[in-house]
């Protein structure tokens, strides 16, 4: 390998102290999609070869003018405005314009729509691969776009509330006006569950929910309660869990009443996050908000596990898509750094490390894709079964490992990449937010743990995934046998929930590389993760491992 990047001209003024040399330019100004032969490789494999024309338009933006759409949009911060001059209750929050040009480039491009709209099969994987490009340019943004995406199957329980919402949810049109939904082309929808004393224990949600007039399905409800975190509160409407008749239930909460008055949805403040800049997480209170019932009462978390199944999905696509960056930006960085005599990213100790770390961002990018093939094809038992049990598989590992990913890739950047002029500062502090929300590691652990044990053949889907790359690596046949004996064994089960997770997260990155992927990815990472003698940190790559070549397919082309 050798320097990718030219060196500028060096023209010193008068009284300089010293010409700026050996630093690399930011990666910017790429096609974010045709520059990246890992993305392209898993998005053909899955089925999505026929929208590349369309990611490619989209991977020009993220690559170009999104980039620094991103980094306004995380310096200038949410703003609530609780009340106009004139003390009126406004809640609202304001952003800066850049906030709004993310959302409209994703938006248009189908980023919530294209599985709903689209009878191309693959429209998943195309879509998840939109989800991933957008994550490059601003993960904050990221959150009302996934939960408008994923909000379409539970919303579609209720006919009469579709029938109005749906059209809008799945257009391709942006709106961020303050003004009633029904006056929008487009429209967005966030998530209300948590509540303070409860978190993921949503069964403990206090908020009360007593018919207007007549009780049912598709009727208005008037709610009255609170909320600990609801992200993205300048959406149109947000589902939310509330208790009709002690029954826990799921309502569409709308911004504006059907009357063009403001719904009573009091945002109390907005939280200061440790990441997640761009997007204003808040706490709420509803004071007699009016919402629609959807499905029955007490169905309430069968009709939101719709959307919550699909946003922990998108946490998968997300890590996977820090991690890719991540690895991105440090090989980027250190082919334009010159150390003893070499490139940076030519030492054989960097090249370790690079090279680990683009091996894990493929294979956390190639258990997503599996998802969305899964997902465009969940016609078949088999395929939607897998979606059941492999999502919380998947949002488990993934989301863990990017907080160490992005950690060590800034450390390949060294100083610079501490500074918050650098994107792996707003990686790093991004990492945490996939592993917490929409569940935490426990909770996904015991989730699946519970799926398992009720749906038999979730458990032969998952295993039947495994058995397809029995035979293509010894490692990879010793560990299947030893995780089939410990899924035997129940005693303790729960005290060793992680244990197995961890091994099923690791049996199916492999299975899916030896049966999808290139031969010689699949091999590197079957020896780097399931041999027996384990290390902790990344850069602990055998010698036997091309090293070379694994950086060079994740390195950015920029033609």
């Amino acid at each position: 390998m050798s320097d990718i990047h030219a060196s500028p001209a060096q023209d010193p003024a008068a009284g300089e102290t010293h010409q700026v040399f050996n630093q690399p330019p930011p990666l910017e100004q790429y096609n974010a999609y045709t520059g990246d032969a890992v993305l392209r490789y898993w998005v053909r494999k899955f089925g999505g070869s026929w929208g590349e024309s369309r990611l490619t338009a989209f991977g020009h933006g993220i690559g170009h003018h999104l980039q620094q759409a991103g980094f306004l949009a995380n310096k200038h911060l949410p703003e609530l405005q609780s009340h106009d001059r004139f003390g009126r209750r406004i809640d609202q929050v304001d952003y800066h314009p850049a906030y709004y040009q993310l959302l409209a480039h994703a938006i248009e491009h189908g980023h919530c729509s294209l599985p709903w709209n689209g009878s191309e099969p693959g429209a998943h994987v195309v879509r998840g691969a939109i989800a991933f490009l957008h994550t490059h340019a601003d993960p904050g943004t990221g959150c009302p776009l996934t939960m408008t995406f994923a909000s379409v199957p539970a919303i579609a329980v209720q006919p009469n509330v579709a029938a109005s919402w749906l059209p809008k949810i799945t257009a391709n049109a942006y709106d961020g006006s303050n003004r009633p939904w029904y006056d929008k082309a487009g429209v967005t929808i966030g998530m209300a569950m948590t509540e303070k004393q409860g978190g993921s224990d949503v069964r403990a949600n206090t908020t009360l929910a007593e018919p207007l007039d007549e009780a049912g399905p598709g009727k208005l409800y008037s709610l009255t309660g609170h909320k600990w975190f609801c992200s993205a509160p300048m959406c149109d409407g947000f589902l939310v869990l509330a208790q009709a008749q002690q029954r826990l239930s799921c309502f569409l909460v709308p911004r504006w009443r059907e009357d063009g008055s403001k719904n009573p949805i009091h945002i109390q403040r907005l939280k200061n996050k440790l990441g997640n800049k761009s997007n204003a997480s808040s706490e709420i209170e509803f004071r007699g908000a009016h919402g629609w019932l959807l499905g029955e009462e007490g169905r309430g978390v069968a009709t939101i596990i719709q959307m919550v199944a699909l946003t922990r999905y998108d946490c998968m696509l997300g890590s996977s898509a820090l991690m890719a960056q991540a690895a991105k930006e440090a090989i980027w960085h250190t082919a334009g750094r010159s150390v003893f005599g070499k490139n940076l990213h030519e030492q054989p100790l960097m090249l370790n490390v690079l090279a680990d770390l683009a091996l894990e961002a493929e294979a956390a990018l190639a258990i997503s894709l599996r998802i969305a093939y899964a997902l465009d094809n969940s016609d078949d038992p088999r395929q939607a079964a897998l979606v059941r049990s492999a999502t919380g598989i998947g949002k488990y590992w993934i989301c863990k490992r990017a907080i160490q990913h992005t950690y060590e890739a800034m450390e390949c950047l060294g100083g610079v990449g501490y500074v918050e002029e650098s994107v792996a500062c707003r990686l790093y502090r991004e990492a945490p937010v996939n592993a917490i929300w929409e569940g935490s590691g426990n909770v996904q652990c015991l989730d699946l743990l519970r799926v398992l044990n009720r749906e038999p053949d979730t458990l032969k889907a998952l295993l039947a995934e495994l058995e397809e790359a029995r035979g293509r690596h010894p490692l990879f046949d010793a560990r299947l046998d030893a995780l089939l004996v410990d899924l035997a064994d129940q005693q303790d089960i729960e005290m060793r929930a992680r244990q197995l997770m961890e091994s099923l997260a690791l049996l199916w990155q492999s299975a899916t590389l030896l049966v999808y992927g290139e031969e010689w990815i699949a091999q590197a990472f079957v020896s780097a993760r399931l041999a027996e003698k384990q290390y902790h940190q990344y850069g602990t790559l055998d010698k036997a491992i091309d090293v070379q070549a694994i950086v060079r397919r994740a390195m950015v082309t920029l033609a």
